[in-house]
């Protein structure tokens, strides 16, 4: 394994606009090979939104744009890492721009607005459908994951030629808000700010429904949703929920945050299990974001990764389950907020990010996952840079053989005329350079040990004994204290 590590770009939000117009390509292109010919990077990462493609009604798919978008970016030499991006572009950090899910789908919502995920007090979150709603032909005779089927069948029927070409690389199946497989928990549309606890989203009537059944199966018909988790803004201990001995230790707190957290993984399990049979026996790689849920980390209640759906504590690990099913898909991991110290916030924050991306990183290497990582907040500065570097290889870059951790890629986020202001592009050329471990651009996947071979089917379903095993706690590997390709080094 090459120590050289890829580097992509994400694209801007609206470079297919919300009318399906690719807008201003000759403007792109100039960025684009300014990126690889002077930078050296692999390729870039689009969103393909799906209010866009099927706005027009039910499986009226229109991938005009997008297929020009996509034949000058292989044309300039550079791989795409293409997000099913199944949720609202509008409402979540750098969202500048708004695209709804398709309004066929959102006018299902206005009869029955237990469609969307749901807090305790009823406010609807429109930004994805909720998983309550997975399996119910709802949608002009048609469940979620058939719709999230058929889009993604229909994806590769018309970008074959791409995919069979290797240009598209991977594809990201977006599983939840912000295209992240979490509950939309944090909400910055309905008031949510940084560091609140967030709030359960589980309260619609088809989740409120499923809990009930599970809690009457296991013997408990008197158990119900919590009451008592607080709202957005809180802190834990003002709530009787997170607070020290609070609900959430208790058998029927237990018992919920199992479920609340089982529910999300099965619902990531079975639309990449979709996306694995349309894709299967072409050479891409399949992944999933996995949101960076990095404040109150140091809280013992972890409380804004139990509102997201992450039931993550001291003693149970809520990512490593993630790991193993996204391992039986052969998938990717790919984990945000990669930029971070644990000194960038406040203290009442009680944020912990380093801490964090060590432990997400080290329990999918321990699951056989390659992993890949993006920055949360834009950054464009030496420290940045190297705390990303130092994820990208924790152990170094180890010019003798084999590094023994290495990410698969880095994306970027995102692409704008700020890069090529001033020093920031001198400082990002270097960042590349540093990520490729100073080698020279290869786009020769075989050459630096990321060649890609046909995508497996798996050979196991996912189990709930299969989460309960992997949610054993279990150490992080050790991290160096620098890396050692700082850009400033």
């Amino acid at each position: 394994m090459s120590p050289y590590t890829l580097c992509f770009r994400c694209m801007q939000l609206g470079v297919v606009n919300v009318e399906n117009v690719f807008a201003d390509p000759g403007t792109l292109e100039t960025q684009l090979k300014r990126l690889k010919e002077e930078a050296g990077i692999d390729g870039v990462m689009v969103d393909v939104w799906w209010g866009i493609i099927e706005s027009k009604g039910p499986k009226q798919y229109d991938w005009t744009a997008y297929k020009t978008l996509f034949q000058l970016i292989a044309r300039l030499g550079l791989k795409i890492q293409a997000i099913m991006s199944f949720h609202q572009c509008g409402g979540n950090v750098g969202d500048v721009v708004t695209i709804p899910i398709p309004k066929w789908v959102r006018e299902v919502g206005d009869s029955d607005p237990d469609i969307y995920y749901t807090n305790r007090r009823g406010t609807r979150d429109i930004e994805y459908l909720s998983l309550g709603v997975d399996n119910l032909p709802l949608f002009a005779g048609r469940t979620p994951v058939q719709m999230y089927s058929d889009y993604m069948s229909s994806f590769k029927e018309n970008m074959l030629e791409l995919l069979e070409a290797g240009t598209i690389v991977d594809i990201e199946v977006g599983l939840g808000p912000a295209g992240e497989l979490r509950y939309p928990a944090y909400p910055q549309s309905q008031g949510w700010v940084f560091p609140g606890i967030g709030e359960f989203q589980c309260y619609d009537k088809y989740l409120k429904k499923e809990f009930k059944e599970a809690a009457a199966k296991a013997g408990h018909p008197e158990w119900d949703l919590p009451e008592d988790a607080g709202e957005y803004n809180d802190k834990p201990e003002e709530t009787g929920f997170f607070r020290t001995n609070g609900t959430y230790v208790s058998e029927e707190g237990k018992f919920f945050l199992t479920w609340y957290s089982n529910k999300l993984i099965f619902h990531g399990d079975q639309i990449i299990g979709e996306a694995n049979k349309i894709f299967a026996g072409l050479k891409v790689n399949l992944a999933a974001k996995v949101s960076g849920i990095h404040w109150l980390y140091n809280h013992h209640s972890h409380a804004a990764e139990l509102t997201a759906g992450y039931y993550n504590l001291y003693e149970r690990d809520g990512y490593r389950p993630i790991a193993r099913m996204l391992a039986k898909h052969y998938g990717i991991l790919n984990f945000t907020c990669l930029e971070m110290k644990d000194t960038d916030n406040t203290a009442e924050a009680l944020s912990a990010p380093q801490e964090l991306v060590q432990m997400v990183l080290s329990k999918s290497w321990k699951e056989g996952l390659e992993v890949a990582g993006e920055n949360a907040l834009e950054t464009y500065g030496t420290k940045g840079y190297n705390q990303i570097l130092l994820n990208a290889r924790p152990n170094g870059v180890n010019h003798n053989g084999k590094p023994k951790l290495r990410m698969y890629g880095f994306t970027y986020l995102r692409l704008s005329d700020t890069v090529f202001q001033g020093n920031n592009f001198e400082l990002f050329k270097k960042f590349v350079r540093k990520m490729h471990a100073d080698q020279d651009y290869c786009g020769d996947a075989e050459k630096y040990g990321h060649e890609i071979v046909p995508l497996k089917t798996p050979n196991s379903k996912l189990t709930v004994e299969d989460i309960a095993d992997a949610a054993q706690p279990s150490g992080a590997f050790k991290w160096d204290s620098e890396t050692d390709m700082k850009v400033d080094g």
